[in-house]
């Protein structure tokens, strides 16, 4: 007997100082098992790098989409968090039957049947997967960045607010990839401003 096909969704990049927001819809039927499967904050590198395939392998769909800090700045970080789940669900090539949404806010614009699971990653198994490819794709997104924009440590800490991070603001100011809403970043930027007409 065939199960339902259930699409999980969720994201990886809210809290950074930097980069996009990445949300990730995973799709496939209650019995399928992929083992080793977690919550990505549960897992390692390598144990997340192992699974990504298993999971592209094996589920019936999936899709991904990120939303840059610039929309971030502009829309703030929950809508903007919004607008990727529903642009990776509304990518995917099936229709699932019910969308699990990691968090307790349902996605607006969607016409397909939905329920809120707060610590979903943990309870959903395709919530799970989603929360793997999320964080996979966001990591190599902030690799790629570090490249681009050396002397931050994005390759390290992939944009969140470690002491490094702050460091490397302080002393060359933030890049065309931080996010000038986000503490202690605005505050920098005032302070830089209100400098500057004083002068």
């Amino acid at each position: 007997m065939t199960g339902r096909l259930i699409c999980g969704v969720d994201e990886a990049g809210r809290g950074p100082l930097a980069g996009p927001v990445v949300a990730a819809a995973v799709v496939f039927e209650t019995g399928l098992s992929i083992p080793g499967l977690n919550d990505s904050k549960l897992l390692s590198k390598s144990q997340r790098l192992k699974l990504t395939p298993a999971i592209i392998e094996n589920v019936a769909g999936f899709s991904l989409a990120a939303v840059s800090h610039s929309v971030i700045d502009r829309i703030n970080i929950l809508k903007a968090t919004l607008l990727a789940m529903r642009l990776a669900v509304e990518d995917l090539k099936i229709k699932p039957d019910i969308i699990y949404v990691d968090g307790n806010k349902e996605i607006p614009g969607l016409d397909i049947a939905q329920k809120t699971v707060v610590g979903g990653d943990r309870l959903i198994p395709q919530i799970m997967a989603a929360s793997i490819l999320a964080k996979v794709t966001r990591d190599y997104y902030m690799i790629s960045y570090s490249r681009k924009y050396p002397g931050y440590g994005f390759e390290k800490h992939k944009g969140y607010s470690t002491a490094e991070h702050i460091r490397a603001i302080k002393k060359l100011g933030p890049c065309a990839i931080h996010r000038l809403t986000f503490s202690p970043i605005n505050q920098m930027v005032i302070w830089e401003n209100d400098g500057n007409t004083s002068q």
